[in-house]
């Protein structure tokens, strides 16, 4: 019954958007935000795009305010009672994302279950569920401005909310999984963990991979198949898995499935059904509606948005979002491309606000990605992170970019690695080489080698050491690089 339902969403997704987007303004219509702007009235998606702002979460932070002290039917209207800690980024603000019944059941769970739906049908054989499913999740807080809102990371939002059904298959129990101190957390999960028959993977591939190396230090192991031999699936998401997969087909010892997913605070987007999948099928029926802004808008007094039906391949969008935990309109500051429109599917390229443009260079993670994962290859390095920022042009020299990159392996040859990565990233980005030619506006990238645990401790300087906390790929600015260089000397 599921399997014919996904292949209707999929099949027809702009009349299944058409409907999410009836069904959620209608719902909303007798709100404070549905009255403001008269969704009572709103009876297309012109009028919905000329009536309803593109909004950014400083816009709605007040209505979410005053959703956090417990006042309800302001943005959405059945009760509100969770909140999702956003930690898209290791900014020292928190934002806090409205969780409703309804963004639980038909959006989170729904996604998951159409996940696992579409896994089974790949793969029939599967004893997936035949053993525990660990996810590298967050931790989980009680808002102390009242006693009936809580929040947390979304992980444990949602393991707080799972059926009871969920708590069976799942390791380690809720108190282990949901601790706050991050280290004794991973030493825990680790003790816990290394003895159960553990079938399916879930988390950040740098906090995973911290994991399994601490399994692997108590058992007195090589690979992960001989603590876990029914292991058969790892799910990512987070940050590109390009730089990563090549470390965890060493870890693990052996070939198992890789599933990128798409789950954001504020919706599961998409995730790759099959491991052989070039992007993420996108989740059309599943509480969300979506709009495609090119990101050139971003900034623009009124931006371009675009429904799926005026989309295009090799194009960035910023993904806008309205949602059943009444987000309007709402720029998650998430850059995407399609790889295909039949079906829709997309990859993540990056964010807003992560990007390397200081000279009409135009680099994106997707770009930096790429390129790193590519060095590292030709030079056998294994990278563990990286971060990368402008260098502007002073009175004796031009510009250039700067990296700090984590080593796990160091290449072969520092100068290749510095050449190749210069070279991957002119192959990818035709703007990047035009910048590059003859080092006229950018010269040859300059390149640090940062001890072991570098990022990590600039995480735990900024209170944001955690499961869903990353390290920002890409700058346009040298706030953080220098806060990193300066704890190194």
């Amino acid at each position: 019954m599921r399997l014919w339902r996904i292949e209707n969403w999929s099949s027809h997704p702009m009349a299944v958007q058409r409907e999410v987007l009836q069904d959620l303004v209608t719902a909303a219509q007798y709100t404070e935000f549905g009255k403001k702007y008269n969704f009572s009235k709103l009876f297309t998606l012109k009028e919905f795009k000329k009536k309803v702002p593109i909004h950014e979460y400083d816009d709605i932070k007040p209505y979410i305010h005053r959703m956090m002290e417990g006042e309800q039917n302001v943005l959405w209207n059945t009760p509100v009672t969770w909140f999702a800690k956003s930690s898209g980024t290791t900014s020292d603000k928190s934002k806090f994302i409205p969780i409703s019944d309804e963004s639980l059941k038909e959006n989170h769970f729904q996604a998951s279950k159409d996940l696992l739906s579409h896994y089974y049908k790949n793969f029939p054989s599967s004893d997936l569920l035949t053993g525990k499913g660990l996810v590298v999740g967050g931790s989980h807080q009680i808002s102390k401005v009242n006693e009936d809102i809580q929040y947390g990371d979304l992980s444990a939002v949602l393991m707080q909310n799972s059926p009871f059904w969920g708590q069976w298959i799942r390791t380690p129990e809720l108190s282990v999984a949901l601790l706050d101190e991050w280290e004794e957390k991973i030493e825990k999960l680790a003790r816990v963990t290394a003895e159960e028959n553990v079938t399916s993977l879930a988390g950040v591939p740098t906090w995973t991979l911290l994991l399994l190396k601490r399994i692997l230090e108590i058992k007195g192991k090589t690979t992960i198949k001989e603590v876990w031999p029914n292991l058969e699936l790892y799910i990512n998401g987070g940050v590109s898995f390009v730089p990563y997969k090549e470390q965890f087909d060493k870890i693990f010892g052996t070939k198992i499935n890789y599933l990128e997913i798409y789950n954001a605070s504020e919706g599961f987007v998409a995730a790759q059904v099959n491991p052989d999948d070039d992007g993420m099928l996108l989740f059309t029926e599943h509480g969300v509606f979506y709009e495609f802004m090119p990101v050139e808008e971003y900034g623009n007094k009124n931006p371009r948005t675009f429904g799926l039906n005026h989309v295009d391949t090799g194009i960035n969008y910023a993904l806008v979002m309205s949602t059943t935990g009444g987000l309007w309109r709402y720029l998650i500051g998430d850059t995407i491309m399609f790889t295909s429109l039949h079906p829709y599917k997309i990859k993540i390229t990056g964010r807003l606000k992560h990007y390397m443009n200081a000279f009409g260079e135009e680099v994106i993670v997707d770009n930096s990605d790429k390129a790193i994962a590519l060095a590292a290859k030709k030079t056998e390095a294994i990278v563990n992170d990286y971060t990368a920022a402008p260098v502007y042009f002073s009175e004796n020299s031009n510009g250039a970019h700067e990296w700090l990159i984590e080593f796990e392996k160091e290449p072969d040859d520092f100068n290749t690695f510095i050449e190749t990565l210069d070279a991957e990233l002119k192959n990818i980005n035709s703007d990047y080489e035009a910048k590059r030619h003859k080092n006229i506006a950018l010269r040859l990238p300059i390149v640090h080698k940062l001890p072991a645990g570098t990022f990590t401790e600039w995480l735990r300087s900024k209170g944001k050491l955690g499961g869903q906390h990353k390290i920002p790929r890409l700058s346009n600015e040298r706030t953080m690089l220098e806060e990193i260089l300066k704890l190194i000397n």
